[in-house]
């Protein structure tokens, strides 16, 4: 059997395969910034503000909120239209206007 080089033919992954692949990332880039806000909330908790809850409790919500940012960015990237993806065209024949025809 002759196998064919994928890369030459380019991918063909699923659909399917693709969105759980990117719901996957969001989902660990959404744990790693609520981590992250639960821990430095803590901190400023422990350190500034005489182990109030709030500050722990600010950090996980905005964590959870730069998570979803992220989240809707990575899931609506196909549908953003780069500038590498437009194309500016020069018109040669322009119609002037206030030039006599005649």
């Amino acid at each position: 059997m002759r196998q064919i080089n994928k890369e030459v033919m380019g991918s063909s992954k699923n659909s399917e395969d693709v969105l759980a692949n990117t719901v996957d990332s969001c989902v660990a880039d959404a744990l790693i910034k609520l981590g992250g806000g639960l821990i430095t909330g803590t901190l400023f908790s422990l350190l500034l503000f005489k182990r109030k809850s709030w500050p722990a409790v600010f950090g996980v919500g905005v964590g959870a909120g730069m998570g979803m940012s992220n989240c809707h960015y990575k899931l609506n990237m196909p549908y953003l239209v780069g500038a590498d993806m437009i194309k500016a065209f020069r018109r040669n024949n322009v119609n002037q206007i206030g030039k006599d025809s005649s």
